[in-house]
Protein backbone atom coordinates (compact mmCIF):
# COMPACT_ATOMS: atom_id res chain seq x y z
CA UNK A 1 0.00 0.00 0.00
CA UNK A 2 2.97 2.36 -0.21
CA UNK A 3 2.88 5.07 -2.87
CA UNK A 4 5.37 7.67 -4.05
CA UNK A 5 3.04 10.05 -5.87
CA UNK A 6 -0.61 10.85 -6.49
CA UNK A 7 -0.75 8.67 -9.60
CA UNK A 8 0.30 5.61 -7.60
CA UNK A 9 -2.17 6.57 -4.86
CA UNK A 10 -5.04 6.78 -7.35
CA UNK A 11 -3.98 3.45 -8.89
CA UNK A 12 -4.21 1.82 -5.46
CA UNK A 13 -7.63 3.37 -4.86
CA UNK A 14 -8.91 2.11 -8.20
CA UNK A 15 -7.33 -1.36 -8.00
CA UNK A 16 -8.62 -2.11 -4.50
CA UNK A 17 -11.79 0.02 -4.63
CA UNK A 18 -10.64 2.05 -1.63
CA UNK A 19 -10.84 5.72 -0.69
CA UNK A 20 -7.69 7.76 -0.15
CA UNK A 21 -8.20 7.59 3.61
CA UNK A 22 -8.52 3.80 3.53
CA UNK A 23 -5.31 3.44 1.52
CA UNK A 24 -3.51 5.75 3.95
CA UNK A 25 -4.76 3.83 6.98
CA UNK A 26 -3.62 0.53 5.47
CA UNK A 27 -0.24 2.06 4.59
CA UNK A 28 0.24 3.21 8.18
CA UNK A 29 -0.66 -0.24 9.49
CA UNK A 30 1.68 -2.08 7.10
CA UNK A 31 4.70 0.21 7.24
CA UNK A 32 4.35 0.90 10.95
CA UNK A 33 3.75 -2.78 11.72
CA UNK A 34 0.92 -1.79 13.98
CA UNK A 35 -2.85 -2.30 14.28
CA UNK A 36 -5.92 -0.42 13.15
CA UNK A 37 -6.88 0.13 16.78
CA UNK A 38 -3.59 1.85 17.63
CA UNK A 39 -3.76 4.02 14.50
CA UNK A 40 -7.34 5.02 15.34
CA UNK A 41 -6.40 5.84 18.93
CA UNK A 42 -3.59 8.12 17.76
CA UNK A 43 -5.86 9.93 15.32
CA UNK A 44 -8.48 10.34 18.04
CA UNK A 45 -5.87 12.21 20.07
CA UNK A 46 -5.07 14.38 17.06
CA UNK A 47 -8.74 15.29 16.67
CA UNK A 48 -9.06 16.04 20.38
CA UNK A 49 -6.13 18.47 20.25
CA UNK A 50 -7.53 20.11 17.12
CA UNK A 51 -10.89 20.68 18.78
CA UNK A 52 -9.37 22.24 21.88
CA UNK A 53 -7.13 24.52 19.82
CA UNK A 54 -10.02 25.62 17.60
CA UNK A 55 -12.74 26.06 20.22
CA UNK A 56 -11.13 27.33 23.43
CA UNK A 57 -9.90 30.77 22.21
CA UNK A 58 -13.43 31.63 21.05
CA UNK A 59 -14.65 31.64 24.65
CA UNK A 60 -11.37 32.57 26.30
CA UNK A 61 -9.28 34.78 23.98
CA UNK A 62 -5.53 34.52 24.38
CA UNK A 63 -2.85 37.04 23.48
CA UNK A 64 0.08 35.86 21.41
CA UNK A 65 3.60 35.83 22.78
CA UNK A 66 4.60 38.58 20.37
CA UNK A 67 1.46 40.60 21.07
CA UNK A 68 0.48 40.85 17.40
CA UNK A 69 -2.69 38.73 17.52
CA UNK A 70 -5.29 37.63 20.05
CA UNK A 71 -9.07 37.85 20.32
CA UNK A 72 -9.80 37.65 16.58
CA UNK A 73 -11.73 34.38 16.85
CA UNK A 74 -14.02 35.83 19.53
CA UNK A 75 -14.71 38.86 17.32
CA UNK A 76 -15.62 36.63 14.39
CA UNK A 77 -17.91 34.53 16.57
CA UNK A 78 -19.71 37.62 17.87
CA UNK A 79 -20.01 39.02 14.35
CA UNK A 80 -21.55 35.77 13.16
CA UNK A 81 -23.99 35.82 16.06
CA UNK A 82 -25.15 39.29 15.03
CA UNK A 83 -26.59 37.78 11.82
CA UNK A 84 -24.56 40.18 9.69
CA UNK A 85 -22.13 37.59 8.40
CA UNK A 86 -21.29 37.76 4.71
CA UNK A 87 -19.82 34.28 4.46
CA UNK A 88 -22.60 32.02 5.65
CA UNK A 89 -22.47 29.43 8.42
CA UNK A 90 -19.93 27.03 6.97
CA UNK A 91 -17.23 29.47 5.90
CA UNK A 92 -17.77 31.70 8.93
CA UNK A 93 -17.19 28.79 11.30
CA UNK A 94 -14.23 27.52 9.28
CA UNK A 95 -12.52 30.91 9.34
CA UNK A 96 -13.23 31.33 13.05
CA UNK A 97 -11.79 27.93 13.95
CA UNK A 98 -8.74 28.49 11.75
CA UNK A 99 -7.93 31.84 13.35
CA UNK A 100 -8.57 30.44 16.82
CA UNK A 101 -6.05 27.67 16.20
CA UNK A 102 -3.40 30.23 15.29
CA UNK A 103 -4.16 32.09 18.53
CA UNK A 104 -3.59 28.85 20.42
CA UNK A 105 -0.32 28.27 18.62
CA UNK A 106 0.98 31.82 19.06
CA UNK A 107 0.22 31.74 22.80
CA UNK A 108 2.24 28.53 23.23
CA UNK A 109 -0.82 26.30 23.40
CA UNK A 110 -0.98 22.74 22.08
CA UNK A 111 -1.74 22.37 18.35
CA UNK A 112 -1.35 19.81 15.59
CA UNK A 113 1.10 20.94 12.92
CA UNK A 114 -0.96 20.12 9.86
CA UNK A 115 1.40 20.24 8.14
CA UNK A 116 3.16 23.13 9.97
CA UNK A 117 2.48 25.29 13.01
CA UNK A 118 2.01 28.35 10.83
CA UNK A 119 -0.67 26.63 8.77
CA UNK A 120 -2.20 24.60 11.60
CA UNK A 121 -5.65 26.20 11.45
CA UNK A 122 -6.70 25.29 7.92
CA UNK A 123 -7.34 21.54 8.08
CA UNK A 124 -9.16 21.58 11.45
CA UNK A 125 -10.90 24.83 10.54
CA UNK A 126 -12.63 23.37 7.52
CA UNK A 127 -13.23 19.85 8.82
CA UNK A 128 -14.61 20.95 12.19
CA UNK A 129 -16.90 23.44 10.46
CA UNK A 130 -18.18 20.68 8.17
CA UNK A 131 -18.78 18.52 11.23
CA UNK A 132 -20.79 21.28 12.91
CA UNK A 133 -22.91 22.04 9.84
CA UNK A 134 -23.48 18.49 8.54
CA UNK A 135 -23.32 16.61 11.85
CA UNK A 136 -20.51 14.26 10.80
CA UNK A 137 -19.33 11.83 13.47
CA UNK A 138 -15.82 11.90 14.89
CA UNK A 139 -15.17 8.63 13.06
CA UNK A 140 -15.99 10.29 9.74
CA UNK A 141 -13.81 13.30 10.53
CA UNK A 142 -10.91 11.04 11.51
CA UNK A 143 -11.13 9.29 8.14
CA UNK A 144 -10.99 12.70 6.47
CA UNK A 145 -7.85 13.48 8.47
CA UNK A 146 -6.21 10.35 7.07
CA UNK A 147 -7.09 11.64 3.62
CA UNK A 148 -5.49 14.99 4.44
CA UNK A 149 -2.38 13.23 5.76
CA UNK A 150 -1.97 11.42 2.43
CA UNK A 151 -1.81 14.75 0.58
CA UNK A 152 0.62 16.13 3.16
CA UNK A 153 2.79 13.03 2.81
CA UNK A 154 2.96 13.50 -0.97
CA UNK A 155 4.07 17.10 -0.51
CA UNK A 156 6.72 16.11 2.03
CA UNK A 157 8.03 13.29 -0.12
CA UNK A 158 8.14 15.17 -3.42
CA UNK A 159 8.50 18.83 -2.44
CA UNK A 160 8.39 20.74 0.86
CA UNK A 161 6.03 22.18 3.45
CA UNK A 162 8.61 24.62 4.84
CA UNK A 163 8.14 28.32 4.37
CA UNK A 164 11.90 28.76 4.53
CA UNK A 165 12.25 26.55 1.47
CA UNK A 166 9.14 27.24 -0.61
CA UNK A 167 7.41 30.28 0.83
CA UNK A 168 3.93 30.37 2.31
CA UNK A 169 2.59 28.49 -0.73
CA UNK A 170 4.36 25.48 0.79
CA UNK A 171 2.75 25.98 4.19
CA UNK A 172 -0.75 27.39 3.83
CA UNK A 173 -0.84 26.14 0.25
CA UNK A 174 -0.25 22.51 1.17
CA UNK A 175 -2.48 22.82 4.25
CA UNK A 176 -5.29 24.13 2.04
CA UNK A 177 -4.72 21.32 -0.44
CA UNK A 178 -4.93 18.82 2.41
CA UNK A 179 -8.15 20.40 3.67
CA UNK A 180 -9.74 20.55 0.22
CA UNK A 181 -9.01 16.90 -0.50
CA UNK A 182 -10.29 15.82 2.91
CA UNK A 183 -13.47 17.86 2.50
CA UNK A 184 -14.18 16.26 -0.87
CA UNK A 185 -13.93 12.75 0.57
CA UNK A 186 -15.98 13.74 3.61
CA UNK A 187 -18.74 15.01 1.30
CA UNK A 188 -18.77 11.81 -0.74
CA UNK A 189 -16.42 12.71 -3.59
CA UNK A 190 -14.12 10.29 -5.40
CA UNK A 191 -10.38 9.90 -4.95
CA UNK A 192 -9.78 11.58 -8.30
CA UNK A 193 -11.96 14.52 -7.27
CA UNK A 194 -9.89 14.82 -4.09
CA UNK A 195 -6.74 15.27 -6.15
CA UNK A 196 -8.52 17.75 -8.44
CA UNK A 197 -9.38 19.87 -5.38
CA UNK A 198 -5.82 19.72 -4.05
CA UNK A 199 -4.41 20.65 -7.45
CA UNK A 200 -6.80 23.61 -7.73
CA UNK A 201 -5.63 24.94 -4.38
CA UNK A 202 -1.95 24.82 -5.28
CA UNK A 203 -2.69 26.52 -8.58
CA UNK A 204 -4.53 29.35 -6.87
CA UNK A 205 -1.94 29.86 -4.14
CA UNK A 206 1.12 29.52 -6.35
CA UNK A 207 3.89 31.97 -5.48
CA UNK A 208 2.58 33.05 -2.07
CA UNK A 209 5.50 34.42 -0.05
CA UNK A 210 6.36 33.86 3.61
CA UNK A 211 6.95 37.22 5.33
CA UNK A 212 6.17 36.95 9.06
CA UNK A 213 6.25 40.24 10.93
CA UNK A 214 9.03 40.14 13.52
CA UNK A 215 9.87 36.62 12.40
CA UNK A 216 6.93 35.37 14.47
CA UNK A 217 4.27 32.86 13.40
CA UNK A 218 1.49 35.35 14.12
CA UNK A 219 0.91 37.97 11.45
CA UNK A 220 0.04 37.71 8.56
CA UNK A 221 -0.01 33.95 9.23
CA UNK A 222 -3.36 34.04 11.03
CA UNK A 223 -5.06 35.93 8.20
CA UNK A 224 -3.59 33.55 5.64
CA UNK A 225 -5.05 30.60 7.50
CA UNK A 226 -8.44 32.26 7.14
CA UNK A 227 -7.99 32.82 3.41
CA UNK A 228 -6.53 29.32 3.06
CA UNK A 229 -9.74 27.84 4.44
CA UNK A 230 -11.75 29.83 1.89
CA UNK A 231 -9.50 28.67 -0.95
CA UNK A 232 -9.86 25.05 0.16
CA UNK A 233 -13.64 25.35 0.34
CA UNK A 234 -13.86 26.82 -3.17
CA UNK A 235 -11.59 24.11 -4.59
CA UNK A 236 -13.63 21.36 -2.91
CA UNK A 237 -16.85 22.84 -4.26
CA UNK A 238 -15.46 22.93 -7.79
CA UNK A 239 -14.32 19.31 -7.61
CA UNK A 240 -17.59 18.06 -6.13
CA UNK A 241 -19.57 19.86 -8.84
CA UNK A 242 -17.72 17.94 -11.54
CA UNK A 243 -15.15 20.54 -12.57
CA UNK A 244 -11.99 18.72 -13.61
CA UNK A 245 -8.36 19.84 -13.53
CA UNK A 246 -6.10 20.03 -16.57
CA UNK A 247 -2.95 19.79 -14.42
CA UNK A 248 -2.66 16.67 -12.20
CA UNK A 249 -1.73 16.98 -8.54
CA UNK A 250 1.76 15.52 -9.05
CA UNK A 251 2.57 18.22 -11.60
CA UNK A 252 1.22 20.98 -9.37
CA UNK A 253 3.29 19.76 -6.41
CA UNK A 254 6.39 19.78 -8.61
CA UNK A 255 5.50 23.24 -9.93
CA UNK A 256 4.95 24.61 -6.43
CA UNK A 257 8.36 23.29 -5.38
CA UNK A 258 10.08 24.79 -8.44
CA UNK A 259 8.42 28.17 -7.91
CA UNK A 260 9.27 28.10 -4.20
CA UNK A 261 12.97 27.67 -4.89
CA UNK A 262 12.86 30.74 -7.13
CA UNK A 263 11.27 32.96 -4.49
CA UNK A 264 13.89 35.43 -3.18
CA UNK A 265 15.37 34.52 0.21
CA UNK A 266 13.95 37.76 1.63
CA UNK A 267 10.47 36.33 1.05
CA UNK A 268 11.06 32.90 2.53
CA UNK A 269 10.48 33.21 6.29
CA UNK A 270 13.43 35.54 6.92
CA UNK A 271 11.25 38.59 7.77
CA UNK A 272 13.48 40.63 5.45
CA UNK A 273 10.79 41.54 2.91
CA UNK A 274 7.09 41.74 2.16
CA UNK A 275 4.70 42.50 5.02
CA UNK A 276 7.53 42.15 7.55
CA UNK A 277 9.31 45.31 6.34
CA UNK A 278 6.36 47.68 6.04
CA UNK A 279 6.62 50.75 8.31
CA UNK A 280 3.60 49.71 10.39
CA UNK A 281 4.96 46.20 10.90
CA UNK A 282 8.36 47.50 11.96
CA UNK A 283 6.75 49.87 14.45
CA UNK A 284 4.58 47.11 15.89
CA UNK A 285 7.37 44.61 16.48
CA UNK A 286 10.18 47.09 17.27
CA UNK A 287 12.65 45.05 15.24
CA UNK A 288 13.45 47.36 12.32
CA UNK A 289 15.36 50.61 12.21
Amino acid sequence: MDFKNAKELLDLCNTHNLSISEVMIEREIQLGETTAEIIDRKMSRVLEIMKDAAFLPIQNPVKSMGGLIGGEAEKLSLHHASCKSLCGDLLEKAVTYAMATLETNASMGLIVASPTAGSAGIVPGLLLALQKIYDFSDTQVKKALFNASAIGYLAMRNATVAGAVGGCQAETGIASAMAASAAVELMGGTALQCTYAASTVLMNMLGLVCDPVGGLVEYPCQNRNASGVATALVAAELALSGVTQLIPLDEMIATMYAVGKKIPVELRETALGGCATTPSACEACHMCS
